[in-house]
C-alpha cells in the first residue's frame, strides 16, 4: 500500500457535512449533527451516548477510523 502524503489544509465545514451524511447514509452512524457554535454532534447507535466533536478536523478524523474499522474487518476473499 502506498502511504499517504499529509493534507495541505484543514478540513472545511462543507467536507465535514458531506462525510457525515455518508456515514448516516451507510448506517455507519446513526446520527451526526453540526451544531451552532461549529462542534459536532454524533451517535453511533440510537440509544447510544452523543458525542461532541469540536470541529470539522475531528469528524473527518472518525470517517478515517470507521473506514480503517471497516476495512480491516472484512474477510479477505483473494
Amino acid at each position: 500500500m502506498i502511504p499517504r502524503s499529509p493534507r495541505s489544509s484543514e478540513p472545511t465545514a462543507a467536507e465535514a457535512g458531506t462525510w457525515a451524511d455518508v456515514l448516516v447514509r451507510r448506517r455507519l452512524l446513526h446520527a451526526a449533527l453540526r451544531a451552532p457554535t461549529g462542534q459536532w454532534l454524533v451517535q453511533d447507535r440510537p440509544d447510544g451516548p452523543v458525542r461532541v466533536l469540536e470541529g470539522p478536523a475531528d469528524v473527518v478524523a472518525l470517517a478515517v477510523t470507521i473506514q480503517h474499522h471497516t476495512r480491516t474487518m472484512r474477510p479477505v476473499t483473494r
